[in-house]
């Protein structure tokens, strides 16, 4: 049977991703030597529910270790309910970040991902942003303008990087046209796959302090998961 391109990989283990992070620390800044920015985006979606606390751990755990990576700022932006759509101030502490993950409780509603990408595109035209992670499992809004708006974040140069917990037809679809169109990356999890799921998390910190080079030269001496963020990057 052929792969599955965008399924996850062998998972690292706990030791390889510190060790990672650790290096992460000591590589060069952005051009100018500026901060790396991160929008990291979540469906809070009634359908979530029943994983959002394995979620909230798992990326509560990248919250706490970028916090000591120095060199990348984070924001967090969540939709749910009726039109709902809260996000944080950039440069939040961790703790502050996983208090707010934790206390969200999810709500019945429709997706807002154009609501996503287009404050994305906002907050990128201000300040540039060096990329978005987008977790959710659906996708219930009309492709063609969520395309658009991918297509002016490729422009900006800010790729959506957009994991999709389960394995919904539409919303892979959706999620793989608007990764390709913004020079991202798209890839599944489920629930037997949070520790690859923390490390994509990981590679996009890369990424977003360090670029794509740097994200390449970690793909090379980690292996696993990572590369299959790389080959998509490089449109393979």
């Amino acid at each position: 049977m052929a792969q599955d391109p965008h399924r996850l990989p062998a998972p690292s283990s706990r030791a390889e991703v510190d060790a990672f992070l650790h290096r992460l620390a000591a590589l060069p800044g952005r051009d100018g030597g500026r901060r790396g920015r991160l929008i990291f985006a979540l469906d809070a979606t009634a359908s979530r529910q029943p994983t959002w606390d394995r979620a909230c751990r798992i990326q509560g755990e990248m919250f706490r270790e970028t916090a000591a990576l120095g060199g990348l700022d984070l924001q967090l932006c969540w939709y749910r309910g009726c039109g709902e759509f809260h996000a944080d101030p950039w440069g939040v502490d961790s703790t502050t970040l996983l208090g707010h993950m934790t206390g969200v409780v999810c709500r019945g509603g429709a997706t807002q991902i154009g609501r996503v990408l287009r404050h994305a595109l906002a907050e990128s035209r201000a300040t540039k942003v060096d990329a978005l992670v987008f977790v959710g499992d659906c996708m219930e809004e009309d492709l063609d303008p969520l395309c658009s708006l991918a297509g002016e974040l490729g422009l900006l140069g800010v790729p959506a990087f957009l994991f999709q917990e389960g394995r919904d037809p539409v919303a892979g679809h959706a999620f793989a046209a608007l990764a390709r169109l913004s020079g991202g990356a798209h890839c599944r999890f489920d629930a037997g796959s949070a520790r690859q799921l923390r490390d994509l998390l990981a590679a996009v910190a890369v990424y977003a302090v360090g670029g794509r080079q740097a994200l390449e030269a970690f793909g090379e001496r980690r292996g696993g998961v990572v590369p299959l963020l790389t080959r998509q990057l490089r449109g393979d």
